[in-house]
């Protein structure tokens, strides 16, 4: 198992910033991980799309060589799919076969926030 997975669903601000996107960071550039995907999904998808701070860390992030994806049916529920697309260049996709997929991979390992 060499690729994580990290799926972001809280809407706690602290939580992305002192655990996701830390872990997400150092496990990326210290090699930890061959590759690192961050999963935006739930109240994440609302906190993402609102807060200029976690925005830009969440490009640092994406120039870092994370993978960053978002779940649609989340977005749209949100009202924000425009925003993450738009404005992140997010890949915002329904993500449930997706998730199905990685969870039945033993490629995959997942954690969750």
């Amino acid at each position: 198992m060499e690729k994580l997975v990290i799926l972001w669903t809280t809407g706690d601000r602290e939580v992305a910033i002192k655990m996701i996107f830390m872990y997400a960071l150092n496990a990326k550039i210290k090699n930890w991980w061959k590759e690192v995907e961050i999963i935006i999904w739930g109240p994440s998808t609302n906190l993402i799309s609102h807060d200029k701070d976690l925005q830009i860390s969440l490009k640092s992030l994406k120039e870092k060589g994370i993978k960053i994806r978002a779940c649609k049916a989340c977005s749209d529920e949100y009202n924000v799919t425009n925003i993450l697309k738009e404005n992140l260049n997010l890949e915002v996709v329904y993500m449930g076969e997706p998730l199905t997929d990685i969870l039945k991979s033993p490629e995959y390992k997942l954690i969750t926030f």
